[in-house]
């Protein structure tokens, strides 16, 4: 999405990500039976600096840990576990624990919590059940899968719309791995998910599949959640992505919010750190991005989700309205333009869907 795009160009990730990853063509609606319902084509705006790239969150992590391993200015602690914050008039201080149970006081002159849904830090200053928001009903599982959906006729880019088996089907490398995203009733338990996954691909993808059709290489259930923090900014302390807000992962709201949080509050810090600005700024901080996820990333995402559930497939596009402005985008140059500078669609790419596995407990300090 452009404004990703963006945020990793400023930090200097950009070529690399592109040379790992790639550039999705198109992006389009679905009925169960595969039917077309409507396709952005060149969705990634090839020949825009800012055409969306795909790649899965882990190997992004790998790339941005590497720069972040290479700066002298960074020192990362691996294995601490935060378990409180405070701070005074002139600092910011964590208290971690490492694999041996020892604390480590870490005082700073500010200090930001980017530790995800579960954040301590967020904990500490608010309360363990203070996140406010609501849990959907229902669970999402991602799954990774090599399937020839080419054959199919399936696009880079897939949502399937229907009142019963909407989900995700998208391109995550070249070599045909791709993303399988669907919902199952979040009273099911683990285990059952495990155990009905067979029977669902067999309903809901092409060709009705058995096991010994694919390849399955990864599966993971999550719940889903719109919740925001009551202020991203305490004092000395700062809250920035899932730490700070959550949403469910149709549009890959999460990551792009989440960029946008640590790329502005960088800019804030970097501010005060030379005089531009004094503590104020971080006030603007907490009001601009609470703001936004109030009017942009809350409702898209939950109008993202509802309409791959809700909308008659039967019907669309004519009885929704974005999918009708889809229809118009693929006569009209200025239609698909503006939606190409939204970047809202119903596809969950990042965020929290794919496997970090590079990640460990950690800590990551910047002088």
């Amino acid at each position: 999405m452009a404004p990703g795009i963006q945020m990793l160009r400023r930090a200097g990730v950009l070529e690399d990500v592109r040379h790992a990853g790639f550039m999705p063509k198109n992006l389009a609606w679905r009925r169960l039976d595969g039917t077309n319902i409507v396709t952005i084509y060149d969705i990634s705006a090839s020949k825009s600096p800012d055409a969306m790239t795909v790649l899965p969150i882990g190997h992004l992590g790998q790339i941005m840990l590497s720069y972040a391993e290479r700066n002298p200015k960074i020192t990362i602690k691996w294995g601490r576990e935060v378990v409180d914050v405070g701070q005074d008039e002139n600092s910011a201080w964590a208290l971690a624990k490492d694999s041996s149970e020892t604390s480590h006081k870490i005082s700073a002159d500010y200090l930001v919590g980017c530790d995800g849904g579960t954040s301590q830090v967020r904990r500490s200053l608010f309360g363990a059940r203070n996140f406010p928001g609501k849990t959907w009903p229902v669970q999402l599982v991602a799954t990774n899968v090599y399937y020839p959906f080419d054959n199919h006729g399936y696009d880079d880019m897939n949502t399937i719309l229907d009142p019963h088996e909407s989900h995700i089907v998208a391109r995550l490398t070249p070599d045909g791995l791709w993303r399988v995203a669907y919902p199952e009733p979040s009273s099911m338990s683990a285990a059952d998910v495990l155990a009905n996954q067979a029977a669902h691909y067999a309903r809901i993808l092409p060709g009705h599949p058995g096991p010994d059709q694919y390849t399955l290489t990864h599966i993971n259930p999550y719940r889903m959640h719109q919740r925001c923090a009551e202020k991203f900014r305490v004092g000395r302390i700062c809250l920035a992505g899932d730490a700070a807000h959550l949403c469910n992962p149709w549009g890959g709201l999460g990551l792009t919010g989440g960029f946008a949080d640590v790329g502005g509050l960088a800019e804030c810090l970097e501010g005060i750190a030379s005089g531009r600005a004094d503590e104020g700024i971080l006030e603007k901080y907490d009001e601009v991005r609470r703001r936004i996820w109030r009017d942009v990333i809350d409702p898209v995402s939950t109008g993202n989700l509802e309409r791959v559930s809700t909308v008659d497939p039967l019907g669309a596009p004519q009885n929704d309205e974005f999918l009708a402005m889809c229809v118009r985008a693929e006569h009209d140059s200025g239609v698909k333009e503006m939606i190409e500078k939204v970047c809202c669609f119903p596809l969950p790419l990042p965020s929290s869907l794919f496997p970090l596995d590079f990640v460990g407990d950690g800590m990551l300090m910047v002088d």
